[in-house]
């Protein structure tokens, strides 16, 4: 019963998140405005949460120690944050040229097609889940959304 639970937990927690990413661009398109500039709102928004996740860590009794170790993890690892600010930075530009709902159409869109590659892979260490039939129809599924959601 406990892993059924921890299993809705996380549901809710991935729903969660995602309800957060078209949040935080219509956010920080705000921001944009208030300080003229994309990258701006972008830079800002990353060091909001710098110190949010630095407050977090304290309350949660993570050993700040710990960052030492981050000089042996290879340089893809440090990509993870480049890709943020990418993400971060180019939501801020084309919410207000495409919209919320479009613009993460195409991001999710995006995403899936990424996901069946690194699957089927098995790149940066997942594990192998060979594209199917049934994963690509999904992907046309979601493909198909966008294009509804473009046209109206």
């Amino acid at each position: 019963m406990s892993s059924f639970l921890n299993n809705y937990f996380f549901i809710i927690l991935a729903i969660a998140a995602g309800l957060m990413m078209p949040t935080q661009a219509a956010i920080n398109n705000k921001l944009a405005g208030y300080v003229e500039s994309p990258i701006l709102a972008a830079l800002i928004s990353f060091a909001v949460g710098t110190i949010a996740l630095f407050f977090y860590t304290l309350a949660a009794g993570i050993p700040l120690g710990n960052l030492a170790a981050a000089k042996n993890a290879p340089l893809v690892a440090w990509a993870g944050g480049i890709l943020g600010a990418f993400f971060v930075a180019s939501t801020v530009v084309l919410v207000p040229r495409l919209g919320v709902a479009l613009t993460f159409s195409l991001i999710i869109a995006g995403q899936m097609l990424i996901t069946l590659v690194i699957d089927h892979f098995g790149l940066l260490g997942v594990p192998v889940k060979e594209i199917s039939i049934p994963r690509l129809v999904g992907v046309s599924l979601i493909i198909v959304g966008v294009i509804l959601i473009r046209k109206f």
